[in-house]
């Protein structure tokens, strides 16, 4: 059945309250009963998605019984360090800090994207920053491109399109982070006995945006359903500080400073919601330009963009695969 048109849209509004409750219940059944875990560990990286997850594995199973880890390295925002202190202050979670900067110099993460970077300006080197943005229409759609930019140390920036095998190698090893942060909060689950909890939500979950057995695993996944529009009424209710509230999404991957929407969606989250909203009801683009505020061009490229990003995080979604089913009950 189709949404009337006009009112779909009012469907990302929920009952936050409601839904603290619903969630909480979740977690409560699922860490203790079925996962049998004692509690859980949340990376906390300053973000709202992350901030939210806590509050809320605190609210399901006792602040005592959530460990926060902050994993901040060389490159990291000092901003994202201070708020997520912040946020476990304000909820009452013990955490620890481990920067993994030399981790990651052990297994060559900054090296191999130096080195690669130097592909194209040659002149990269001490003192320089630099990230990777999506280029392309708004809302995405087409051949995806992505462009490499760098600062120098006075400031001056420059940029180039990388060949594919460069862009890989960029990607490769920035992938390291969320792998190394994910290694750890693995290592304090085992030693507690707890869950890891992943902190990705709808428009990022759907859309690919995670690495695989990075930032995208975990064992409980509490926000995965709920649009980031959805996520921000939930941080409202929880108390979430709001200095996080306001803080606009980041990678915060990259030394140079990077939004969501410039390396990935190609759009701010309000708007990315509804275009994934309008397209999970079959709703026409010239209804979501409109619900959106968009062009009708704009619209038409944010569902055909979400359409190919899908059938790119089949991979990333996907199970080691087997031959055949070997443990009872499973596909893999």
């Amino acid at each position: 059945m189709k949404p009337d048109p006009g009112a779909w849209e009012t469907l990302l509004n929920i009952d936050p309250a409601a839904e603290c409750t619903r969630v909480s219940d979740w977690l409560r059944h699922e860490v203790v009963e079925e996962l049998r875990r004692r509690g859980a560990v949340v990376g906390l990286s300053g973000g709202v998605d992350s901030s939210v997850v806590a509050a809320l594995c605190a609210r399901a199973l006792g602040a005592d019984r959530v460990f926060g880890l902050l994993m901040p390295d060389q490159e990291s925002s000092p901003e994202s360090l201070d708020l997520g202190r912040r946020v476990a202050e304000s909820f009452g979670i013990a955490t620890k800090i481990v920067d993994i900067s030399g981790m990651l110099d052990a297994v060559g993460c900054y090296r191999r994207r130096d080195e690669a970077v130097r592909r194209l300006f040659p002149e990269y080197g001490a003192g320089w920053k630099c990230k990777i943005v999506r280029g392309g229409p708004r809302g995405g759609g087409g051949v995806p491109f992505f462009v490499v930019v760098v600062r120098d140390p006075e400031g001056r920036e420059a940029r180039k399109r990388p060949t594919a095998e460069v862009y890989r190698e960029i990607i490769a090893a920035m992938a390291f982070k969320q792998r190394t942060r994910k290694m750890l909060e693995y290592a304090e689950a085992d030693r507690l006995l707890y869950a890891v909890a992943s902190t990705p939500n709808r428009l990022e979950y759907d859309q690919g945006f995670f690495v695989k057995n990075g930032d995208g695993a975990g064992d409980i996944k509490p926000i995965a359903h709920l649009y980031k529009t959805q996520v921000y009424e939930l941080a409202r209710h929880l108390g979430i500080p709001e200095e996080i509230r306001l803080r606009a999404p980041t990678a915060d991957t990259y030394p140079l400073e990077l939004s969501q929407d410039e390396f990935f969606f190609r759009l701010p989250y309000r708007q990315m919601d509804l275009c994934l909203l309008g397209r999970n009801l079959g709703v026409s683009a010239a209804e979501i330009a409109r619900a959106a505020g968009l062009e009708l061009s704009e619209a038409e490229h944010a569902c055909k963009a979400i359409d190919e990003r899908r059938r790119s995080a089949i991979y990333l979604h996907a199970p080691a695969l087997t031959v055949e089913p070997v443990v009872p009950g499973t596909s893999g």
